[in-house]
C-alpha cells in the first residue's frame, strides 16, 4: 500500500497540491506548524518551511526524484551487474579472477568521498547523482548472480545445449539469464530502499540534486538548523525516507520467500 502510494503520488502529483514546491510563500507563511498545533494553519496541513513554502507539496514532489534515481539506478546498475556475474560465473577462470578482483576494488572505494570529490569537480546534478550511484550498486548484483551461474552451468539442460552446439551467448541468454532473474528482482527490491536513502544521504552533505528541487534529502538538509523552532521541516521528510525504505524491503522479503523453493518449503 505504501509503494501504490508512492508511485500515485509521484505520478499525480500536480493534482494532488496547489502549492508550488520550489517557489518561496510570502514572509507571513515562513514556519507555519502543521495544522494541528495551535499556530497552525488548515491551509498547510503539515506546516511551512522556514522560506514559506509546503512541507506536503515538496514532500509529494520530492517522491518522484526518490522513485525516478531508484528505478533508474537499479535498471542501469542491475543491467551491468547481472551481465558481470553471468559471465564471470560462466567462463571461470582468468575472467571470473578479473571480474571479481573488479568487484573488490569497487567494494574498498569510499563512496562518500568519492562523491564529494566528483560533486566539488564536476557540480551537482541528478545526473552526476545516478552516475554515481550506478558506479557502486552494480556489486551486489554481481557476485549473487555469479553464484546462481556456477550452480546452472553444471544443469543438464545447459550441458544438452552445449553439445548441441548453442553458442557461449546463446547459452547465457537463453538459459542462464531466466534461471537467475528471480534473483535479480530478489535483488533489486532489497536494495532500492538503500538507493533512495544513499540519495537522501547526498543530497543532505550538499553532492546530490541542487536546489530548488525537492528532494527528502534536501528538506532534511534545509530542516536540521530548525529542529528547536520548526521540526516539522525534517521530521516528515524523515518519516517518508523510513516508510519507503521498510516498504521496499518488506516486499524483497516476501518475493524472495514467494521465488525460492526452498524457503516455501519451509513456511508450508
Amino acid at each position: 500500500m505504501i509503494i501504490l502510494v508512492l508511485l500515485f503520488s509521484a505520478i499525480f502529483a500536480q493534482n494532488l497540491t496547489s502549492h508550488d514546491p520550489e517557489r518561496a510563500g510570502s514572509l507571513d507563511d515562513n514556519e507555519i506548524a502543521p495544522m494541528w498545533q495551535s499556530t497552525g494553519s488548515s491551509k498547510f496541513i503539515l506546516g511551512t518551511d522556514h522560506l514559506g513554502r509546503d512541507v506536503l507539496a515538496r514532500i509529494i514532489y520530492g517522491t518522484r526524484i526518490s522513485l525516478l534515481v531508484g528505478v533508474v539506478v537499479l535498471v542501469l546498475s542491475g543491467a551491468m551487474g547481472t551481465i558481470i556475474g553471468i559471465m564471470s560465473g560462466y567462463f571461470g577462470g582468468n575472467v571470473d579472477e578479473a571480474l571479481m578482483r573488479l568487484v573488490d576494488i569497487t567494494l574498498a572505494v569510499p563512496f562518500i568521498l568519492v562523491a564529494l570529490v566528483v560533486a566539488v569537480i564536476l557540480g551537482n546534478s541528478l545526473n552526476i547523482v545516478v552516475v554515481l550511484l550506478v558506479m557502486f550498486f552494480w556489486t551486489g548484483f554481481a557476485r549473487q548472480i555469479r553464484a546462481e551461474t556456477l550452480q546452472l552451468k553444471t544443469t543438464d539442460y545447459v550441458a544438452f545445449a552445449r553439445s548441441s552446439g548453442a553458442s557461449n551467448v546463446r547459452i547465457m541468454y537463453k538459459h542462464i539469464l531466466p534461471g537467475v532473474f528471480s534473483t535479480f528482482l530478489v535483488i533489486a527490491t532489497l536494495t532500492v530502499g538503500t538507493v533512495i536513502l544513499t540519495e537522501s544521504i547526498l543530497t543532505f552533505l550538499g553532492v546530490g540534486v541542487p536546489g530548488p528541487t525537492p528532494t527528502w534529502g534536501a528538506m532534511i538538509s534545509d530542516g536540521r538548523n530548525y529542529l528547536t523552532t520548526g521540526w516539522w521541516m525534517a521530521f516528515f521528510p524523515g518519516i517518508a525516507i523510513l516508510l519507503t525504505v521498510l516498504a521496499f524491503n518488506f516486499l524483497g522479503d516476501w518475493l524472495r520467500d514467494e521465488l525460492d523453493p526452498k524457503l516455501r518449503q519451509l513456511t508450508q
